[in-house]
């Protein structure tokens, strides 16, 4: 068990100020600032950071049957059209919310058009390159490389996008680093075919990403305007950062972009607690701390490894985030709006770990990326790495973390299993925290528990995106709100929304013998609830195998009824007083007459079924006429 698991942590309304209120650590704008990046960035004519397309070794010794992979999605491509993008798809968003329609045909052909350029680079003798040119240029023809969703940054707001104001999304960034990296790899062949290609390119990533980004400090993601930042800041940077190395001619401009990067993933870096919680959840993960990782290592090559930031402790834990949140198996722990269930990009984890030298991540990481598609790995900057790493990922040794104890106080999540390195008994997750964060539901004082490495009592999760999902109603949608979560609901009123609506006297300990998380609730519920006190204490039994729930409360008035809920895929059966079963996995109570009840949910959504299948349950313990002060515990035992 790490140190930091070992010590009991508190935070009072004092130390939640403190925590809203970051130090300023600046660690890439005061460690590399302009005069050193005039000394130490390599020239763009001179940076090599994959082999070209033309440079046949690097790319004929990949592994044969990935070289088959890649050529084969190419292949799949060739003499087809590319799908349209009309205007009423694009205002569908606006009209009724509907946001994957666009985003489907958007991203196939994005999809398609990587395809193109990986298939081009393995096999080289011409074949996708027409098709290629036809892919380069119905996306520069394309208005805005962004999303409906992500217009209304521009003054004409949600609508058709203003082609006059180009804005950065971190779709037209991600578009503008593909068309960066095919022509880095295959220009020669693209002139081949017509210079065009190489100057419109040119053309329309400065003037949609280059120039505003350098001119405009406006853009939320950046962070410049002292505003939260989340994974949109290290994501977008890492795109704008590989078009400007990539592309810019200027090398005093390209030096100043570089400059400004490092200012604006300071405000990211800047964003995180000393313990590398991720408060967004570990599959916004890969593109918050990922992209972190991708930044890191475009600077580190540019640089000819001068620009190292991997011994610094922030980097360590921002990386080692992904396999605490690990579960078992493809479940990870999915507060907030992430998936519990997620397909890791297991060669960035892997090279992460092995930057950072953690074993344990490097392994995970080769884990996560068995028996993974070498042909689909995401984004051409992800892929083209992957495929470098592909022989070594392979061989390296690798294992799931399963740590038996996880503690970030910065966030206030922990985690508990009976031992280390093994899904057997039960597992034990809850967070603390506020109802302000990113990608917030309104759930403080949360808990999962799983069972031999199987979902009992869950956190639903997020449906799929719409227009409502980060709207002023986003907390009438069923998922954000507490009484779909596993806590109390007081007289019917449930959890707020704010900064100021959050846990209070949060305390953790953790032994040989036992995880121990406790908190106030109180400061979660608005006025209405009427609650003076509501402490909940969380504990793993490791030689019980038991988890135990002892809610214990004041009320400032009469209130009625009180009910618990317990959110689970699991049918579930009163089996006798006081006590219910959720599959292998039994529940008793005490301290409390309830009365109990089960609804069954129908997931009609893709997004959730690709989570839990067809049904949830939502099981209802009500307290009808409860006194003033009070409690309960509940027991989970397998």
């Amino acid at each position: 068990m790490d140190n930091w698991t070992r010590r009991t942590w508190m935070a009072s309304s004092a130390g939640m100020a403190l925590a809203a209120s970051l130090p300023r650590r600046d660690l890439l704008r005061k460690g590399f600032p302009a005069d050193w990046l005039a000394a130490h960035l390599i020239k763009r004519e001179n940076w090599h950071p994959f082999p070209r397309a033309a440079e046949r070794r690097g790319w004929e010794e990949l592994p044969a049957d990935a070289r088959k992979a890649v050529t084969a999605a190419g292949e799949a491509c060739l003499h087809t059209n590319w799908p349209a993008l009309p205007a009423t798809l694009f205002l569908e968003f606006a009209r009724n919310g509907n946001r994957s329609h666009y985003e489907r045909v958007r991203d196939a052909r994005r999809n398609k058009l990587r395809d193109l350029v990986m298939a081009e680079c393995v096999e080289f003798r011409g074949r996708f390159l027409d098709d290629l040119a036809n892919g380069i240029w119905t996306t520069c023809e394309e208005t805005y490389w962004g999303l409906p969703a992500h217009v209304g940054v521009q003054k004409a707001g949600v609508g058709l996008p203003d082609a006059a104001e180009p804005t950065v999304d971190l779709f037209a960034a991600e578009t503008s680093a593909l068309l960066a990296w095919a022509l880095y790899l295959l220009g020669p062949s693209l002139d081949d075919v017509s210079r065009r290609l190489r100057e419109r390119i040119l053309f329309e990533t400065d003037r949609r990403i280059l120039t505003p980004n350098l001119e405009r400090e406006d853009f939320g993601w950046m962070g410049f305007s002292g505003n939260p930042v989340n994974n949109w800041n290290p994501w977008i940077n890492s795109n704008w950062l590989a078009t400007a190395l990539l592309l810019e001619r200027d090398e005093e401009r390209r030096r100043r972009t570089v400059g400004k990067i490092l200012r604006s993933l300071d405000n990211f870096l800047n964003s995180y607690h000393d313990d590398g919680g991720c408060d967004e959840g570990p599959s916004y993960w890969f593109r918050a701390g990922g992209s972190l990782f991708d930044c890191l290592e475009l600077l580190y090559s540019a640089t000819g490894g001068a620009l190292d930031l991997y011994g610094n402790p922030l980097v360590k834990e921002i990386g080692r985030y992904i396999y605490r949140a690990h579960i078992h198996d493809d479940y990870f722990i999915n507060f907030a709006d992430a998936s519990a269930r997620l397909k890791m990009e297991g060669d960035l984890v892997n090279r992460y770990g092995r930057r950072i030298g953690d074993e344990k991540m490097a392994a995970f990481g080769a884990y996560g990326a068995e028996g993974q598609d070498v042909a689909k790995a995401g984004s051409i900057g992800r892929q083209l790495p992957a495929l470098m790493n592909l022989e070594a990922l392979r061989k390296a040794p690798r294992s799931q973390a399963l740590v038996r104890d996880v503690w970030l106080a910065g966030i206030q999540v922990m985690a508990a299993r009976r031992k280390d390195g093994s899904a057997e008994g039960l597992y034990l997750a809850a967070q603390g925290g506020h109802n302000a964060e990113s990608h917030n539901h309104n759930d403080v004082g949360n808990f999962i528990v799983y069972a031999d490495g199987e979902p009992v009592v869950i956190d639903v999760g997020v449906e799929t995106y719409t227009a409502k999902t980060f709207s002023s109603r986003r907390y009438e949608i069923w998922t954000m709100q507490s009484a779909y979560h596993n806590l109390p609901a007081i007289g019917g009123v449930m959890q707020s929304a704010g900064r100021e609506y959050a846990a209070k006297d949060v305390t953790y300990r953790a032994d040989d013998g036992m995880a121990e998380f406790s908190l106030n609730l109180e400061g979660a519920y608005p006025e209405a609830a009427g609650l003076a006190r509501w402490k909940r204490v969380l504990r793993l039994d490791r030689g019980k195998n038991e988890v135990e729930l002892r809610d214990r409360y004041e009320l400032r008035k009469k209130v009625s009824p009180i009910t618990l809920t317990l959110m689970t895929p699991r049918a579930a059966q009163v089996t006798g007083p006081g006590q219910l079963r959720l599959g292998n996995v039994r529940i008793g109570y005490e301290g409390v007459s309830f009365a109990v009840k089960a609804e069954e949910i129908a997931i009609r959504d893709a997004r959730l079924r690709g989570a839990w299948g067809e049904r949830l349950y939502r099981v209802l313990l009500t307290a009808e006429n409860p006194a003033k002060s009070g409690g309960w515990t509940l027991r989970f035992t397998q």
